[in-house]
C-alpha cells in the first residue's frame, strides 16, 4: 500500500503527460476536426484511407526513410571514426571534443540559417569554394536531387557531437588488459584490435546510439522549415513536416492526427525491431 502511494503521483504524472495526449490524438484522427472549428463528427477509419491513398504522404514516407538510412549510418561511422581518433591522440582533446560537440549544443534554427548562407547558390561558401577548385556547382535547397542529400549532411552534422561524446565514454570503459591480450595473441595491427576489442566491446553503446540519433532523425523538422519547406516540390517532404503542414496549416486536424498516428506506430514498430534484433548481438559484459 506504501509502495502505491509513494508511486502514485509519478504514475498519475506519466499517463497525464504521455498516455492522455496520445489517446487525445487517435481520437482526433477518428474526426473530421478542423482546427478551431466548435464542431466535428466522427469519420472513423476515412482520414487513415485518405491518408494511405495520398501521393504525399507516401512521397514524405519514402523521404523519411531515405532520409534516415543517410543520417543514421553516416552519423554512427563518422563518429565513431572521430572517438577513435580523439582518444588515440595525446593532445588537444578538450578542444576536439568541444568543436565536435558545438553543433548539437547550438540552436538548430539558428544553424539552419547558417547552414542557407552558406549553401546559397551565388554568394555561398560552398559554391565559391567549389568554382575555386573548378568544380561544378549546384543551387542545392532548390533542386529536387540535391535538396534532400544536403538536408540529410546537415543532420549528421547536427548529431556527430552526441554520437562521439557517446563513443568516448564507451572507449574509456574498455580495460585496457584486452588490448595487451590481444597483442599477445598477435593482434598488433590498430585494425586487428579495433575488429576484435574496440567494436565488439562497444556493441551495448552503439545500440544505445543508433536507436537514438534514428529516432532523432524520424523528428527531423526544424531544418526543413527553415531551409525548404518541404520543397521543391515534395522532394524534402518528410512525415512530420507533412503533420504541421496538415494540422496548422492547412487546419485540417483530424487528417494530421491521422498522420500524427501513423508516425507513432512506424516510429514505436521500428524502434522495438531496431532493439530486438541489435540486443542479439551486443555483450554486456
Amino acid at each position: 500500500m506504501l509502495a502505491c502511494a509513494l508511486a502514485g503521483p509519478a504514475v498519475l504524472l506519466l499517463f497525464s503527460l504521455f498516455f492522455v495526449p496520445v489517446i487525445a490524438v487517435f481520437v482526433i484522427s477518428l474526426t473530421d476536426w478542423q482546427f478551431g472549428a466548435p464542431t466535428f463528427a466522427f469519420v472513423g477509419i476515412a482520414n487513415f484511407r485518405e491518408v494511405l491513398a495520398d501521393e504525399g504522404f507516401r512521397a514524405s514516407l519514402l523521404n523519411t526513410i531515405v532520409y534516415v538510412l543517410i543520417v543514421v549510418p553516416g552519423t554512427v561511422i563518422l563518429g565513431l571514426a572521430i572517438a577513435v581518433l580523439i582518444e588515440s591522440g595525446r593532445s588537444l582533446r578538450a578542444l576536439y571534443r568541444a568543436l565536435h560537440f558545438l553543433p548539437f549544443m547550438a540552436t538548430i534554427a539558428a544553424m539552419a540559417i547558417a547552414w542557407e548562407a552558406l549553401l546559397h547558390p551565388t554568394i555561398g561558401l560552398v559554391n565559391q569554394t567549389f568554382l575555386a577548385m573548378g568544380l561544378p556547382t549546384a543551387n542545392w535547397l532548390r533542386d529536387e536531387v540535391t535538396a534532400l542529400p544536403v538536408l540529410a549532411i546537415i543532420g549528421i552534422w547536427q548529431n556527430l557531437g552526441f554520437a562521439m561524446v557517446l563513443f568516448l565514454a564507451g572507449l574509456k570503459s574498455i580495460p585496457r588488459d584486452l588490448y595487451d591480450a590481444a597483442e599477445i595473441d598477435g593482434a598488433d595491427r590498430w585494425l586487428d584490435r579495433l575488429c576484435t576489442v574496440t567494436l565488439p566491446m562497444l556493441n551495448p553503446v552503439s545500440m544505445f546510439v543508433v536507436i537514438v540519433v534514428a529516432l532523432r532523425a524520424f523528428e527531423a523538422f526544424d531544418t526543413i522549415k527553415v531551409l525548404t519547406q518541404g520543397g521543391p516540390g515534395h522532394a524534402s517532404d518528410v512525415l512530420l513536416y507533412t503533420l504541421y503542414r496538415e494540422s496548422f496549416e492547412y487546419l485540417r486536424t483530424g487528417y494530421g492526427a491521422s498522420v500524427a498516428v501513423i508516425f507513432l506506430a512506424i516510429v514505436v514498430a521500428l524502434t522495438l525491431i531496431q532493439a530486438r534484433a541489435m540486443d542479439k548481438r551486443v555483450h554486456y559484459q
